[in-house]
């Protein structure tokens, strides 16, 4: 009887211990498979003819204005304004590595998160000359 006693107390020992380590090594790949995301925040107006932005946090750029047609899309990076074949290669370590494709809709905005964002796509209504605050996260106030 003590034998199996022992053997049970021994299988769910080691099943205790496999479990936690599966749960810490989860949680360690998790953590190194993070990109490395700098903070950037940006100010989004749409307007009748298009687009005005507003980078309070992480961008070489303070202000964008630029027309734009419904359904075009445009790219932006922490330069400004660009097109995903000539995008910057230059890499200023006091800024947020960033691009993310924009398109005005009837209704609102669709963001495509291209690279430095946690989001790959954002959409939300936005009539004009409303303002939605974004980041890396996504939408913030």
């Amino acid at each position: 009887m003590k034998t199996t006693s022992t053997f049970k107390n021994l299988c769910i020992k080691s099943f205790i211990a496999i479990f936690l380590l599966a749960l810490s090594s989860g949680l360690l790949a998790q953590e190194q498979g993070a990109p490395d995301l700098k903070d950037f925040k940006i100010t989004i107006e749409k307007t009748e003819n298009g687009i005005k932005m507003e980078s309070l946090k992480g961008s070489a750029w303070v202000n964008l204005s630029f027309r734009m047609a419904r359904e075009k899309p445009l790219a932006i990076d922490e330069y400004g304004m660009t097109k995903l074949k000539n995008v910057s290669p230059r890499k200023d370590p006091d800024l947020a590595d960033y691009l993310f494709i924009i398109t005005k809709t009837k209704d609102g905005i669709i963001l495509k998160g291209i690279e430095g964002t946690a989001w790959e796509e954002l959409s939300f209504t936005l009539s004009n000359n409303e303002k939605q605050t974004i980041d890396r996260f996504g939408m913030t106030d």
